[in-house]
Parts: structure tokens; sequence; C-alpha cells
């Protein structure tokens, strides 16, 4: 965890890279619910929603509301001073599933009514959470639980916390989602993360079988040490992974550079769109020309200088309000959602 939060800052700048890295976790996280969109999907859709997206339409608003959940909380944690207690979690709920198909499953409010894991009804289900009565009560017991003052180590504190939340599974939907974004959260209100760099999805959707089967086993044998060893061994790969993925990103970011100087000559604006699309990397004309404040006809000029050099590629269908990726940047950040699940 050490190595990923200094990793971070070798980059020119930590939002460029967190801007997509967040959304990969979003991602991630639906794709375990069981989506099939991708980061440049994603991507495309927050630029420009596009009819030929519609198949995916609500798959790619709660991918989006999950990173506009995240910021939310970090900012009324680190600029308000408010802890992550049960009102900041129903918040955080309220905003994933403030449009999308969830809007209508009561976004912020718990439960008022038993649900269920798998099956048609609680007699052949999966898992059967606590009844609608009693969820107040548990949540008031794990935030408790979160803010004890006990020698549990922090990683494996939210590891159980991850775990416990999704036995109470409080709402009716997002539970998944959302405990997975509170791992995230407790690390980074603990000072463990500065930036909210982990992404744990990525080992639970490789491994998702084997990730239900131990929240199946906590609360059929009470083993939480399996878990727990499942779990910490997911932070371990995840957190090597992004803090390679960071010093990978800023060799490419150099590489890129060199090869727009000496390809380019003198003209200032490949080299302005480039540093616009480490931080956005998918554009149209009329995007670029609003980041470099400058007119369409030279934004696109631009762009089709680095498309001609292979830094861009257009992914739209042919026709006015093209759309154009920085393709070999995305390419290292979407590894793992392309992936089947394990």
């Amino acid at each position: 965890m050490g190595r990923l939060d200094g990793a971070v800052n070798i980059l020119p700048d930590p939002a460029l890279f967190l801007y997509t890295f967040q959304r990969k976790e979003a991602l991630l996280s639906a794709q375990i619910e069981g989506t099939q969109n991708t980061l440049v999907d994603l991507l495309q859709f927050e630029l420009a929603p596009r009819p030929s997206l519609a198949a995916g339409l609500d798959d790619l608003t709660e991918a989006s509301n999950y990173v506009a959940a995240v910021y939310h909380c970090l900012e009324r944690m680190r600029k308000d001073g408010f802890p992550l207690s049960l009102r900041l979690i129903r918040e955080a709920h309220a905003i994933l599933l403030r449009s999308g198909r969830g809007e209508h499953s009561t976004p912020g409010e718990f439960r008022r009514s038993q649900n269920w894991v798998g099956g048609t009804c609680p007699a052949d289900a999966i898992f059967v959470p606590p009844p609608a009565e009693h969820v107040v009560l548990c949540m008031d017991a794990l935030e408790k639980y979160i803010y004890a003052e006990d020698d549990t180590p922090l990683l494996i504190k939210t590891g159980l916390v991850h775990a416990q939340f999704e036995s109470i599974h409080p709402f009716l939907d997002g539970n998944g989602r959302l405990g997975r974004m509170l791992i995230t959260l407790m690390l980074c209100a603990r000072n463990a993360l500065e930036q909210p760099l982990l992404y744990p999805s990525l080992h639970l959707k490789q491994r998702r079988t084997e990730y239900y089967d131990c929240l199946t086993a906590i609360r059929t044998h009470g083993d939480w040490e399996g878990w727990t060893k499942f779990y910490l061994t997911g932070i371990l790969q995840v957190a090597g992974q992004a803090a390679r993925t960071a010093v990978r990103v800023v060799r490419l970011f150099e590489e890129h550079r060199t090869i727009i100087r000496e390809q380019v000559g003198r003209s200032r604006r490949p080299l302005d769109l480039h540093a616009c699309l480490t931080a956005n990397p998918v554009v149209t004309a009329k995007n670029a020309a609003q980041l470099l404040q400058v007119t369409e006809p030279t934004a696109r000029k631009a762009i089709e200088t680095l498309e001609r050099i292979g830094l861009v590629k257009e992914i739209s269908a042919r026709g006015r309000g093209r759309v154009y990726a920085y393709m070999p940047y995305i390419d290292i950040l979407a590894e793992g959602t392309t992936e089947a699940p394990g």
C-alpha cells in the first residue's frame, strides 16, 4: 500500500491518473454484477451519450454514478470533516442509484422489506439477509465496529467490514457495489491511501466464484480466516499492479511526448492536446477545442496529427461528432476489464 501511494507521487499530476483509474474500478465493480461494457464505452458515454450505447445505457449510468459517489464521500470526509458514517453511506447509495435501473429501489434508504441473493424467493435463495426490522440495528453495530479502537490491522478490518456489509445487505439494490466502495473509502478515511487508487474489484472479478464462496463460508461455517486470506491476497496483488501501472503510465507519457516533438517539430498544439488527453483520454474536436481554448479547425488539425503518428484512434462511426481516444493509455488502464471472471 505504501509503494502504491508513493508510486502515484511520480506522476506529473495524480489527478490525471485518477480520472481514468476510478472509472476502471467503477467498471470492474459493475462487471462483477454481470455487465459487459468496456472502459472506452464508459469514457465515451461520459463525454457524449450516443444512441449506439443505448443497450448498455443503464450499466454505463450506474458506473458513472459510482465515480460520483466516491468523490462525494471523499469531499465530505476531507473538506467537511464528515465521518464515514451511516449517513454518509446512505448519501453514497443515493448517488449510486440516482439514475439507471436502481432509481426505483429507494436510493439512500435502508430497505424496509426482505431481500435475498439468488433464486426466485427466500425459500430457494442462496442467501437470505437479516429481516428488514433488524437492518438499522445491524448497521449501527457495523458503524461502531468501524470506529472502535482495537488492535485489528486496518487492512484486515476493511475486509471484515466489507464481508459484514454484504451479509447485512442493507439496501434493496447496489449492495455489492457500495460494499466494495467502502473498502477504498475506509482506507482513505484512515489515511492509508492519499487518493482512491486501490481497485479491489479487479481481484474480486477475476475470482468471482471464489469471492462468493468465501462470503458464503463465513455465513455457513464462520470461516473468517478463509475470507481474510482471500481478501488480503487480492489487496496485495492489486496494490502491486496499480503501482506498476503508475510507472508504466509515466514512461508512456514521456515516450509519446518525445515522439511528438520529433515528428511534429515546432507546432505546440499536438503537445498541448497530448497533455489534455492524459486527463481526458476520449475527445471530440469540439471538446478538444474547449480544452485547448482554440477553434475547432485548429483542434481538429491537432487530433489528425496525433492520429497520423498513431497516438489517437477514432472510435466512432464516420460523420459529424467523431470521437477519438488515446488508445495506448486506455489499453494500459483497461487491463483486466476485458477478461472473463473466474
